[in-house]
């Protein structure tokens, strides 16, 4: 994409998915506003101290929300993705978004997190970065 802004990237979303998209903006950008938002691999992630917490693409079929540390969460309705800690939900239309389940999992995703800024230096391992010990 010429220009790498989560403006642009949704300006290129039609239907369904650029509502979708609207409402996980509005919904992420509220639950962390001292996030660095940015697009990263093609799409919008926020970063909290350089780390990233949160994004969503564009999927054949609909948008794909991702937690990097979502396979930590208590609460349930994210599926896991990949084989480290990340974990999503996926979302075909603005119906389907439970904004109360979003809000929790947003509220979790400030207080639970897993090291990903750093885990080429530290050659694929992760480290926990939450209060307490790390969820099992």
């Amino acid at each position: 994409m010429a220009d790498a802004t989560i403006t642009a990237y949704h300006d290129a979303q039609i239907g369904d998915d650029r509502l979708v998209c609207d409402i996980l903006r509005d919904e992420i950008d509220c639950a962390f506003p001292d996030a660095v938002s940015r697009i990263w691999h093609a799409h919008p992630v926020w970063f909290l101290d350089g780390n990233p917490v949160v994004g969503y693409s564009r999927l054949k079929g609909g948008i794909r929300l991702l937690f990097w540390s979502g396979q930590s969460f208590a609460q349930p309705g994210l599926t896991v993705e990949g084989s480290f800690k990340a974990a999503e939900k996926r979302y075909v239309s603005p119906a389907d978004i439970d904004r109360d389940q979003l809000r929790l999992w947003l509220a979790e995703a400030r207080t639970i997190q897993w090291d990903y800024k750093n885990i080429v230096k530290r050659k694929g391992r992760l480290e926990w970065l939450g209060e307490g010990p790390p969820p099992s």
